[in-house]
């Protein structure tokens, strides 16, 4: 997911609060435009367990946080669009008639894309003005893309009075990321975006599109983000070629067995069977994801038993996964996991996201958090030779209008 939006915040826990962003886009809004504004807040995401395996029909478990982004719209009289981005001091115009992806600056693309939906499901769209700001941390994987496109998608709907279901918004969003930032993206950013719901996270199953909401009792436990301020090349290449060994992995059962059609309906049993035999690398890379798949649904049941302790066992299970079978971390992510493993107080961790850099998510004793952060960051800069920052998160609820 592209995090090409530069934010407001720049120090590790820094982000402008909900306030002041709401009251700066309403003072910025009467300046420019001498109107009120409809705002629409979207928050970002993080991913709890189940990483390769949305394009493997799988499940996720997504949960919306608390940093979001905030786009102020009103409608115009003709058919202009004018678009301010706050955080970067930018302004963008363009109309109804001319609207199409833009090269060379890339914020407007998000927003752009959204409104261009409406235009495609023949929805009579009329010029506006958008202003935006964001508090969700650039550079940490949690989809500010997804976020923009979902705000303005659920803002537009809104002015425009088109009526549209909150699952196609989801796919509207998710389509403008496609056609407009070119990122071919799952669906699971925009999804967790828009249907996030407070204190719990998103089963989604990849493959139908259904959902369960499943509870987080997350009293006294806190989401920290380690951002390991590493992004490797091998990032974009290596997905393709995992994308191609779940692939082939998958052909080799079909020889068999006639009803499978991805790794979501392959066992074990026929990994050694089928795959095991032809290609041990193929077979650990498709193992996991069976694993991984299995290991989400365990998950769930974690969380209904209010279980959050082997909850963070299975997703230092998925981290040990992702490194040695499935071969996406990278020895950052690997140190960071290693860093807390043996700590009581820190009841799980993992990579998050494609691999190769990003940030690892880890459940943690909220009164426990600075004194950890304190301790690892001087550790990781020695080792790594790299600053540590770090964000904490909490689940919150999915887009909607603040007023």
């Amino acid at each position: 997911m592209s995090e090409t939006i530069n934010h407001i915040n720049k120090g590790e826990t820094g982000a402008s609060s909900h306030t002041t962003i709401v009251a700066t886009l309403k003072e910025t809004f009467a300046e420019l435009y001498g109107t009120i504004p409809l705002i629409v807040q979207s928050p970002g995401r993080v991913n709890i367990i189940g990483e390769h395996t949305d394009y493997n029909e799988g499940f996720v478990l997504p949960a919306a946080i608390d940093k979001a982004a905030y786009v102020a719209v009103s409608l115009r009289d003709d058919t202009a669009i004018h678009l301010t981005a706050l955080d970067l001091h930018e302004n963008f115009t363009t109309s109804i008639e001319d609207l199409r992806p833009i090269g060379d600056i890339s914020w407007p693309n998000y927003m752009l894309g959204a409104a261009a939906q409406f235009a495609k499901k023949n929805i009579a769209l009329k010029g506006f003005n958008a202003v935006l700001m964001s508090n969700i941390p650039i550079g940490a994987g949690l989809s500010s893309s997804a976020a923009v496109e979902c705000a303005m998608v659920f803002a537009l709907n809104e002015l425009l009075q088109a009526g549209v279901e909150k699952m196609e918004m989801v796919k509207m969003a998710q389509k403008a990321e496609h056609e407009y930032a070119t990122v071919m993206c799952g669906i699971m950013d925009q999804f967790a975006s828009m249907m996030g719901k407070e204190n719990h996270v998103i089963k989604l199953d990849c493959r139908s599109l259904t959902y369960e909401y499943v509870p987080f009792n997350m009293e006294g436990i806190k989401i920290l983000l380690l951002n390991t301020n590493v992004k490797h090349s091998l990032a974009s290449s290596e997905y393709n070629t995992r994308r191609n060994e779940c692939a082939q992995a998958v052909k080799w059962v079909k020889e068999h067995v006639a009803d499978v059609h991805s790794l979501r309906h392959v066992t074990e049993a026929m990994l050694d069977a089928y795959v095991l035999p032809k290609d041990a690398l193929i077979d650990k890379r498709a193992r996991f994801v069976v694993q991984e798949i299995n290991r989400l649904e365990q998950a769930c049941a974690n969380l209904r038993q209010g279980d959050i302790q082997a909850l963070g066992v299975n997703m230092f299970a998925t981290h040990d996964g992702l490194s040695q079978m499935y071969g996406v971390s990278c020895k950052e992510l690997d140190w960071l996991v290693d860093a807390v493993r043996n700590d009581e107080q820190v009841l799980g961790s993992r990579m998050m996201g494609g691999g190769f850099g990003g940030c690892t998510i880890n459940l943690v004793k909220e009164d426990y958090i600075d004194e950890l952060v304190v301790r690892i960051a001087p550790a990781y800069q020695a080792a790594m030779g790299l600053p540590l920052t770090h964000y904490v998160a909490t689940i919150q609820k999915g887009t909607a209008i603040i007023e």
